[in-house]
């Protein structure tokens, strides 16, 4: 085991943890609901930090995360505590630390982008080139930028299919970008190219350009989207036969850890690399473990944040609330599924360790 990736991975697991909890935190706080302590790792206390208002700040033993503890959070008679907000403002509390994750997810695929740079889809690249194809006949080659056909600009892969298609069987005009040249070459699209291939015999691909940080934040916005929704589509997936058990396989901090550490030793092995897609996998295995950690949380599973709003839905609508004794059982009940699941998770980790594709 690695002491500096072991340290790196509680350094990380712990800050994806406090930024959740920060989320309750902020929260809390916007709704005026007293938070009692936010502790830094978990207990038992080592000491008292500072205090802001009513909240102990705390540093604790174990170090992994923090915690925000509620007041009144399981008891509705305590003035000014989570159990007496009204309904809205507890399910705003609990949403606060999965959006958290989900935001830093968004950060951490921007500082991605910052490093890899991001496709450029106004312009297309030319990725390979079929033997015996009118590309390869006109001299067209990997790496040319098509910046015209005729004199139609090209602005997209989709622009240009359309305008291949419009032409085939009659010659066209394509000015291409090797370099700093630009070149133009004659080419008659096929039309009825050979399985497989299209009119001019061509892959394309957009070229990938240095972003700024601003640039990057509507992609990442999204690609967060489409990694959620790809968690979300798993199970199905699983199903239909899709994927495999081990790539859909559930995994603690162990396994975590295991799949970490892995990513670090190849990240270093590929540190001399011109490709820096190669030299990202361990941020980008952070990325997809916060995204993962803020929508496992809104599943709605008894004792996660998901579980709780369940709870909470139906006084939303009908303005009566279950009773907490009954909730906090089943959220007792659920603590303790979830430990022992973890239990399974942990030992299934340890004894058939996880392996990166």
């Amino acid at each position: 085991m690695n002491l500096l990736t072991l340290l790196e991975f509680i350094l990380f697991f712990g800050v994806m943890l406090f930024v959740h909890e920060f989320g309750h935190y902020l929260v809390a706080k916007l709704f005026k609901i007293r938070v009692e302590e936010f502790g830094f790792g978990f207990p038992p206390r080592l000491v008292k930090l500072f205090k802001i208002g009513e909240t102990d700040f705390t540093l604790n033993l174990i170090p992994f995360g923090a915690f925000v503890r509620l007041s009144g959070e399981n008891d509705p008679s305590v003035p000014g505590g989570f159990g007496s907000a009204n309904p809205l403002a507890r399910i705003a509390v609990l949403l606060g630390g999965p959006v958290m994750n989900l935001l830093l997810g968004v950060v951490l695929f921007s500082v991605m982008f910052t490093q890899t740079g991001m496709p450029d889809t106004r312009k297309v690249m030319i990725a390979s080139v079929a033997e015996g194809s009118p590309a390869a006949q006109a001299g067209m080659a990997v790496g040319d930028l098509i910046i015209r056909v005729n004199q139609t600009p090209v602005t997209s892969m989709e622009q240009l299919i359309a305008t291949v298609q419009e032409n085939k069987g009659k010659e066209v005009t394509i000015t291409l970008l090797r370099g700093d040249q630009e070149i133009s070459v004659q080419a008659v699209p096929r039309v009825q190219p050979p399985p497989g291939e299209g009119a001019l015999g061509i892959s394309m691909t957009n070229p990938i350009t240095s972003v700024s940080w601003f640039e990057t934040v509507p992609v990442s916005f999204r690609a967060t989207f489409e990694q959620a929704r790809m968690i979300l589509e798993m199970p199905g997936r699983l199903i239909r036969g899709e994927v495999s058990g081990e790539q859909a396989r559930v995994v603690g901090p162990v396994g975590i850890y295991s799949m970490f550490s892995q990513a670090r030793e190849m990240d270093e092995e590929n540190a001399a690399s011109t490709d820096p897609f190669e030299r990202t996998l361990t941020l980008r295995l952070m990325t997809v473990i916060t995204i993962a950690l803020g929508l496992t949380n809104l599943f709605p599973i008894p004792a996660l944040d998901g579980g709780r709003i369940l709870f909470i839905l139906p006084e939303v609508i009908t303005r009566r609330r279950i009773p907490p004794q009954y909730e906090n059982l089943v959220h007792l009940i659920g603590f303790v599924a979830l430990i022992l699941l973890m239990f399974y998770i942990t030992a299934q980790d340890i004894l058939n360790p996880i392996q990166l594709p």
